[in-house]
């Protein structure tokens, strides 16, 4: 991870900021040594977006097994 310092981070934020999106991050040190870490946030995603998976089944079929499934039936 490249180190900048507090004066280089400040001329160059536009290019820093890509070369930490690109790399994972960057390091910026001040003068008097304290080190901070600059890195992109990672898009936080919804536990619900799942890919797909193709079963080859219509979007009629799925109706039809859902109303059959709703059909009352007799008991015993």
């Amino acid at each position: 991870m490249k180190v900048y310092t507090y004066t280089e981070a400040r001329q160059r934020l536009a290019s820093l900021l890509e070369r930490a999106k690109k790399e994972g991050g960057v390091r910026i040190r001040r003068r008097n040594g304290q080190l901070f870490v600059l890195k992109p946030e990672q898009p936080a995603g919804s536990p619900l977006d799942v890919k797909g998976i193709d079963l080859g089944v219509t979007t009629e079929e799925i109706v039809a097994f859902v109303r059959e499934s709703r059909k009352i039936r007799p008991r015993g």
